[in-house]
C-alpha cells in the first residue's frame, strides 16, 4: 500500500481512537476529499446516457455506440501504472490537482468535437477523462486511509462511498433534463428530416445542447484543482515501499482476484451503462430509458447503506459478497425471463446487488502483498478495463441470442466465478482483511 511522507519522512495517521472520522485534520480536508469523489461519480456515470446520446447524434449502431464505455474503462488498463509514477514524482496534492486539470482538458475535448458532430474525437477526449481518472484514483486512495485514525478509515471510506454513488444516481438526470430532453423527438425528426440540410440543421441544435454544459463542467474542475491546490490538504509524498510491511512476493491470490475483477467491473457496467440499451430492446422509448442508469445507480446507494449496516454486525463483510453473489445471480436469471419495465427493474436491483462486492473483494486480493501492495493495487485497476470489453461482448453476443440471453450469459457466469474465488479463500481461512488497506472501493 502507498505510504505518505512530508519532508521525506514517514506520516502516521492520528492514533487517538476517540477522534472523529476526519481525525487531527478536520473536517475541511475529508469534505474535499468527498467533494472528489463526487466529482468521480458523476463523470463516470454519464456514460450511459451518453451511449444513447451518440447513438442518436451520430446514427450509431449498438457496436460504434459502446465505444464511448470501451474507449473510458480502457483507459484504466493504459494509465494506472503511468499514473503511480506520475503521482510518485508530484506528490498527492499536486497530483490531485493535475488530475483535476487532465479531467476538464478531457470534458473540454470531448464537447468540442462533439459539437464538431466527430465521433472519433469524441472518444480522444473520453481517452483523456480516463487518464485523468487513473490519476484522481491513484493519488486519492492514501488520503482517506491517512486523513484519520486507522480503526474509523471504514467509517471514512463509507462517506466517500455514498457520496461516488449519489452522483452516479444524479448524473444521468442532470444529462437528461438539460440535455437530452426530448432525444426521441429529435431522432424521429432526424429519421423524418426531408433533406441534408434539414437533418444538418436539427443534429447542429442537438449536438451543441451538450456543449455549454461540459464546458462549464471542465471550468469547475479547473476550479476544484485550484482549491485543492489552496487548500490545507497535508502535502504528502508517495513512497514506493511501505516500510511497515516486509518484503514479499505477489500473493498466489492477486492473478485470479484479477480476473474475478475484470468480471465484476464488466458486470457492473453492464447493469449500470447497458441498461438503456436493454430497455430500448423491449421497445421503450428513448425519453425514459436515458434515465434507467439512475434506477441502478440509486439500487446500488441503497445496497451500499443496507451493507453498512449488516457487516460486520450480522455477517463478515467476504461472507455479505456470497451473498450478494448470488443475488446477483438470481436477478440476472430472473431478467432473461421476464419482459418490458419487469426485466427493467430486474436489471436494475442488480446495483444493489453489485453494491458490497468490490468492498469485499478489493482488499481480498491484495493481502500479504507486503511491499508489492502499490503494485498489486495498480493491477487490480487496471482490471477495471472489464467495463471496456464485456459490453462489447453484450453488442456481438445480441444478434446471435438475442439481448436477454445475451446479458445473462454474460452476467450469470461472472457472479458464480466472483462467489466461488470468495468461497475458496474464506474455506482457507484468508479473507480477513482491513478495510483501511485501499479506499478505490468506494470508487465504482
Amino acid at each position: 500500500m502507498t505510504r505518505a511522507a512530508t519532508s521525506g519522512r514517514p506520516i502516521a495517521p492520528p492514533a487517538r481512537s476517540g477522534m472523529g472520522p476526519a481525525g487531527a485534520y478536520g473536517w475541511v480536508p475529508l469534505a474535499l476529499m468527498a467533494g472528489l469523489f463526487f466529482v468521480i461519480g458523476f463523470v463516470t456515470w454519464l456514460n450511459g446516457p451518453l451511449i444513447s446520446f451518440v447513438r442518436v447524434a451520430f446514427h450509431l449502431t449498438d457496436l460504434n455506440a459502446f465505444l464511448v464505455p470501451m474507449v473510458f474503462y480502457l483507459s484504466y488498463l493504459l494509465f494506472s501504472l503511468p499514473a503511480s509514477a506520475v503521482a510518485r514524482r508530484t506528490g498527492l496534492k499536486r497530483g490531485l490537482a493535475l488530475a483535476l486539470v487532465v479531467m476538464a482538458a478531457g470534458v473540454a475535448i470531448f464537447a468540442q468535437f462533439i459539437a464538431w458532430q466527430s465521433y472519433s474525437g469524441a472518444l480522444a477526449g473520453l481517452l483523456v477523462l480516463g487518464a485523468g481518472l487513473a490519476l484522481l484514483q491513484v493519488a486519492i486512495n492514501p488520503y482517506v486511509s491517512l486523513l484519520g485514525p486507522p480503526e474509523r478509515a471504514a467509517q471514512r471510506i463509507a462517506i466517500m462511498g455514498v457520496c461516488n454513488k449519489f452522483a452516479g444516481m444524479v448524473a444521468p438526470i442532470v444529462l437528461g433534463l438539460l440535455v437530452m430532453r426530448d432525444v426521441g423527438g429529435v431522432a424521429a425528426r432526424l429519421a423524418a428530416a426531408p433533406d441534408p440540410e434539414t437533418h444538418r440543421a436539427i443534429l447542429g441544435g442537438f449536438t451543441r445542447a451538450l456543449h455549454a454544459p461540459y464546458l462549464g463542467m471542465a471550468i469547475l474542475l479547473v476550479i476544484a484543482a485550484v482549491v485543492v491546490l489552496r487548500s490545507s490538504l497535508p502535502d504528502l509524498e508517495v513512497e514506493t515501499v511501505n516500510a511497515r510491511l516486509s518484503g514479499a512476493a505477489i500473493p498466489a491470490r492477486l492473478w485470479p482476484g484479477i480476473a474475478v475483477m475484470f468480471l465484476y467491473v464488466g458486470v457492473e457496467v453492464m447493469a449500470g451503462d447497458a441498461i438503456g440499451t436493454y430497455g430500448q430492446g423491449f421497445g421503450l422509448p428513448l425519453d425514459q430509458t436515458k434515465f434507467f442508469t439512475a434506477l441502478t445507480l440509486g439500487a446500488m446507494l441503497a445496497g451500499y447503506l443496507l451493507g453498512l449496516v449488516v457487516t460486520p454486525r450480522l455477517l463478515s463483510q467476504e461472507r455479505y459478497m456470497e451473498v450478494c453473489c448470488g443475488l446477483g445471480a438470481v436477478l440476472s436469471v430472473l431478467a432473461w425471463a421476464a419482459s418490458g419495465y419487469v426485466a427493467v427493474l430486474l436489471v436494475a436491483l442488480l446495483g444493489f446487488a453489485n453494491a458490497m462486492i468490490i468492498p469485499a473483494l478489493f482488499p481480498m486480493a491484495i493481502r500479504g502483498a507486503g511491499d508489492r501492495t502499490a503494485l498489486a493495487s495498480s493491477l487490480l485497476v487496471m482490471a477495471f478495463c472489464g467495463g471496456a470489453v464485456m459490453p462489447q461482448l453484450f453488442v456481438a453476443l445480441t444478434p446471435l441470442c438475442g439481448f436477454q440471453a445475451a446479458f445473462t450469459l454474460l452476467v450469470l457466469p461472472s457472479y458464480l466465478a466472483i462467489m466461488i474465488y470468495g468461497l475458496v479463500l474464506r474455506r482457507q481461512g484468508d479473507t480477513q482483511v482491513p478495510v483501511a488497506d485501499t479506499a478505490a472501493q468506494a470508487m465504482l
